[in-house]
């Protein structure tokens, strides 16, 4: 078998268009060997390129089996949310548990940060049977008193200090608790991050003003609200009920009494302001 005269790479071709009775020729093409291959290699990248953008840059992707799509990701995200609200209310009845047992053995009330480590059923578990029926019965006879640890329905109060807290938004506070001269926290966050409720409670004020900018304010039980100010945007109307954890605005630089993206958190009790970072972890 011959080899390729290298000259043949660069001869020219044509390829005609002919009609095919009165051979008049409508069109024709000049080409050859090498600018064939150069011509087709172009092709082919061009239609992928044109394919790749109309599989990641339109709705098409959605069509593809297995793959995620919207609808899918806000309901993985909302099952996050619920889960680490269960947890966290998991969390918060055991530690009430366990200091409501202490209290009917006559023993002193653990701190929160001891109970954050230790396992809250241990201390039952040292407690001899005929002691825990006699705690049982006290509190039983506790229970028709008064509901107060009752199971009828009424909303359940924990003590301030007995409150599970959720963590409003991921991030580094930039400024501290001050009661006299900055009676909140600032939090720095990216902007548009999502601030969630710390507690369960009703919406008592949502809306603009010239110094705190976008701002939302809840009103919880035992007498705790929660003002949330600066926000980009509102995610909750007033009158409107959420639970622990709920997104309710998001991260934004907003009103005349800022100067970057962050979240201003404040928590009052009974009308006293109280330091977040005391019942909250960033």
């Amino acid at each position: 078998m011959g080899k390729t005269n290298p000259g043949d790479w660069n001869k020219i071709y044509r390829l005609s268009l002919v009609e095919d009775q009165t051979h008049l020729r409508i069109r024709y093409w000049r080409f050859s060997r090498l600018g064939l291959i150069v011509w087709g290699i172009t092709a082919v990248i061009i239609i992928s390129l044109l394919a790749w953008c109309l599989i990641a840059l339109t709705p098409v992707k959605n069509t593809i089996p297995g793959y995620p799509d919207a609808h899918f990701k806000r309901g993985a995200i909302a099952n996050a949310i619920k889960v680490d609200s269960l947890e966290s209310e998991m969390t918060r009845w055991a530690l009430y548990a366990n200091n409501l047992s202490r209290v009917l053995a006559g023993e002193e009330v653990v701190g929160t940060d001891s109970l954050l480590v230790s396992n809250p059923g241990a201390y039952l578990q040292k407690i001899a049977n005929s002691e825990m029926a006699r705690n049982d019965s006290l509190l039983r006879m506790a229970v028709s008193a008064n509901e107060q640890f009752g199971v009828s329905g009424r909303n359940r109060d924990l003590p301030l200090e007995g409150q599970h807290f959720f963590t409003p938004v991921k991030g580094t506070v930039s400024q501290g608790f001050d009661p006299a001269r900055h009676p909140a926290i600032d939090i720095t966050a990216p902007a548009g991050s999502v601030v969630c409720a710390v507690l369960d409670g009703t919406v008592i004020a949502a809306g603009w003003t010239d110094d705190s900018g976008y701002s939302i304010t809840l009103q919880h039980s035992n007498g705790i609200v929660s003002c949330y100010k600066h926000n980009q945007k509102l995610l909750k109307k007033m009158g409107e009920k959420v639970s622990a954890g709920t997104p309710i605005a998001l991260v934004g630089n907003t009103g005349t009494l800022t100067t970057a993206d962050h979240l201003r958190l404040e928590l009052w009790h009974d009308g006293e302001a109280i330091d977040p970072e005391k019942y909250c972890k960033f």
